[in-house]
């Protein structure tokens, strides 16, 4: 007996589903990539609302592998099930991967020019500014402090102060925990 596939939640097309990583994954850069994944998926298209995306954000960062594959995989899946999963992975990694064979043959004839490292640095920029700002529209929904104090914890110590991510994240995941478990805690009492 053959397991049933799974409904569409949308009436989306595998085509339209293609075509919206194949635009993800030409057009975004680096951590930029889950803030255009959230302007085509929830604002453009409306095809996961702001709750359904960050279970898929998160989902995302926790799997191993590539965060904006992972993001692409879930998106498809919830969509159109094991195909849509497999065209928006298709999609995502298809550009990259071209992409990052011809800026390798360019930067392995140009890579120690001035102009290349101004246009890289410009890129870092880009992604940075994006990843902020996808950073800033999804706290705006949250209400608890605890979080907001995690998220600025996190981005300091690694972002700013450059602290090695594992042992931050290995010190902050438990503390986090506690911290909310008090807080629930004592919102009952």
């Amino acid at each position: 007996m053959s397991p049933e596939p799974l409904p569409a939640k949308h009436d989306v097309s595998l085509l339209d589903l293609m075509g919206v990583s194949f635009r993800v994954g030409l057009t975004s850069f680096g951590g930029s990539t889950a803030a255009w994944i959230h302007r085509e998926i929830v604002e453009r298209r409306h095809w996961l609302n702001e709750d359904e995306f960050m279970t898929a954000l998160t989902l995302a960062q926790v799997l191993p592998g590539a965060n904006p594959v992972n993001l692409s995989i879930y998106v498809g899946s919830q969509l159109r099930g094991g195909m849509g999963a497999a065209v928006a992975a298709i999609g995502m990694i298809g550009p990259a991967f071209v992409v990052i064979l011809m800026l390798g043959f360019l930067y392995a004839s140009y890579g120690n020019t001035p102009v290349a490292h101004a246009v890289l640095a410009g890129l870092a920029a880009v992604g940075v500014g994006m990843t902020l700002s996808i950073g800033v529209k999804l706290s705006r929904g949250v209400r608890k402090p605890v979080p907001v104090i995690i998220a600025v914890t996190m981005f300091v110590t690694v972002g700013v102060l450059h602290w090695p991510m594992i042992p931050v994240v290995l010190a902050i995941t438990p503390l986090s925990i506690a911290l909310d478990w008090f807080m629930t805690r004592k919102n009952r009492a």
